[in-house]
């Protein structure tokens, strides 16, 4: 719990940035970490709170007072233990999570919770400074073949849980490189990819068998897939992005968020884009339609390539600045938030709907925007356009796409199009078909690295379990 009465004497601080004039201008990470001592100092203050709703805010259920109280008394070494006991790459989680532990913290009832993704991160990159995070190969071998599908932050923690187990395991990837949209979408100036790559280094000497550049259902039958593995776990992402069918929408200079992003992450690692016609916004007039994550990142990336101007519109209205704690505490409050990205000068929109693209020869030139209710009806002579070179849609995704590897193994799908399967019980993670598992976003739709990651675990969990009769891997 850290020092008694550290929440009295100690106020919150946290890592600080770089000035955005700076960061804008390279695609490396930007956030300045604690010192040692600034660490141990902020640990000190998790309190003696009775229950740790951290830990319900976590979905990975890190044990946040236990490594916070082991950081204060200097034994980091066990607090690096602890930590990977629960989550497998809290490196990334310490870098790219919306941290819902602090929204949880009881001292968030007071606006000062505990500063749990900076301590988080602390620890990680620590661990591996100091040579601490090394390859945990099984002692024995089972004899059985598991394959993963899709090598995203799932099928990442699916695959080395159940190498740790002792089964043979094959990672697929349909990328040239794993790790998902943490590789592809989320841009190197929130997390660089060596990240990853140490990551893919300690899954291989584990005895995971990484095969990139292998589309299943393309390059690899469904058919000889379920007949060559004992068990296989589909942990691909949700990657049917929420389109915006409206007139113009043909018009060049309209693109997919996650056709933008990737781009720019592929040049930054140095790997070819192929064919494909590149999406830049050195010069441009700049329209991100979407306020979440994704088109955060737009932003950043659009500043960092020489965009004249972004503007990020939400459909939905602005926010309260300040959430009543009373009413969502301890859970993940709606309230209004900055991200470094918007902070780097976007300018900001609130409900506002596009009611159609316009263009000359062929390219957008402006959108026409109508301003909307509460109840999403549109405000009577509210229109009004604004220009633009590049739209970025950043509305969401809707579901896997069921083209292709979906649609040949026909599992049952739920109502949203996500492959269909508990998580509790003797069918945890279970589809319909025999054998066949799913997890992360396939299974639960869009949603966070964190998240995939628990997912990730809990499948290995029932995987080994159907596999062997009984598991000791954590769930």
């Amino acid at each position: 719990m850290g020092k008694v009465t550290g929440f009295l004497e100690i106020d919150r601080q946290d890592r600080t940035t770089a000035p955005a004039s700076d960061r804008i201008r390279h695609f490396r990470e930007f956030v300045i970490p604690m010192s040692e001592e600034g660490v141990k100092n902020q640990a000190a203050r998790c309190m003696d709170c009775g229950i740790p709703y951290c830990h319900n805010g976590c979905p990975v259920n890190n044990q946040i007072p236990d490594w916070n109280d082991l950081v204060y008394n200097s034994d980091w070494e066990e607090a690096a233990v602890n930590l990977h006991s629960t989550n497998n790459f809290p490196e990334v989680t310490g870098r790219i999570c919306p941290a819902p532990c602090e929204a949880a913290c009881t001292l968030n009832l007071i606006d000062k919770p505990v500063t749990i993704k900076s301590i988080e991160c602390a620890i990680a990159d620590r661990a591996i400074e100091e040579g601490w995070v090394k390859p945990q190969p099984a002692a024995h071998k089972t004899g059985k073949k598991v394959a993963v599908v899709g090598a995203g932050p799932a099928g990442m923690a699916c695959a080395q849980q159940l190498a740790r187990a002792g089964h043979d395991v094959t990672l697929f990837e349909k990328n040239q490189k794993i790790g998902g949209l943490l590789r592809y979408g989320i841009p190197d100036f929130k997390m660089e990819k060596h990240v990853i790559d140490r990551r893919a280094d300690q899954m291989e000497a584990e005895g995971v068998t990484i095969k990139t550049g292998v589309h299943v259902g393309v390059d690899i039958t469904t058919d000889d897939l379920m007949k060559d593995f004992d068990a296989v776990a589909l942990a691909g992402g949700a990657e049917k992005p929420r389109d915006l069918p409206i007139e113009g929408r043909d018009l060049d200079g309209i693109h997919f968020a996650m056709d933008f992003l990737p781009q720019q992450n592929r040049r930054v690692g140095d790997e070819p884009l192929g064919n494909i016609m590149p999406i830049l916004a050195g010069g441009k007039r700049v329209v991100v339609i979407g306020g979440g994550d994704t088109g955060s990142d737009c932003i950043g990336t659009s500043f960092r390539q020489g965009a004249v101007s972004v503007t990020q519109l939400e459909i939905m209205p602005a926010p309260p600045e300040k959430e009543d704690k009373l009413m969502t505490w301890p859970h993940w409050p709606l309230k209004f938030r900055t991200s470094s990205s918007q902070a780097e000068g976007a300018e900001r929109d609130f409900a506002v709907m596009t009611k159609h693209f316009n263009g000359e020869d062929g390219q957008v030139t402006s959108l026409t925007c109508v301003r909307v209710d509460d109840k999403m009806q549109e405000i009577e002579g509210s229109e009004f356009d604004i220009k633009a070179d590049l739209v970025l849609l950043a509305m969401g995704f809707v579901s896997p796409v069921h083209e292709g590897m979906i649609d040949d193994l026909s599992p049952e799908l739920d109502a949203r199009g996500n492959v269909k399967a508990d998580t509790e019980g003797d069918e945890a993670y279970k589809t319909t078909k025999d054998k066949l598992f799913a997890c992360g976003d396939m299974r639960r739709g869009q949603s966070l690295v964190v998240w995939a990651i628990r997912e990730g675990r809990q499948c290995a969990h029932a995987v080994d379990k159907a596999l062997m009769g009984s598991t000791t891997l954590p769930r």
